[in-house]
């Protein structure tokens, strides 16, 4: 029963990992090409500035596969 549930959540934090990444990924290069688009000469500090906050949206999302990881070596 129990190693049910522990796999059960380890799905369950993949998948909302997984998924909120990606909402807020595409949000997040969607407002910046909105930005570019707005003010072209500053294209180079908004390329910066997503590239970075992309990087840690995804460290995050590999934080996630950690703790899923985590929770199956527990099984």
């Amino acid at each position: 029963m129990a190693s049910g549930i522990i796999a059960i959540a380890a799905a369950l934090v993949l998948c909302v990992t997984a998924s909120f990444t990606a909402l807020a990924q595409g949000k997040t290069a969607s407002h910046a090409m909105d930005a570019i688009a707005r003010q072209p000469e500053a294209a180079g500090d908004i390329r910066g500035s997503l590239i970075l906050s992309l990087a840690l949206m995804e460290a995050l999302t590999i934080y996630g596969m950690l703790v899923a990881f985590m929770l199956v070596g527990k099984i």
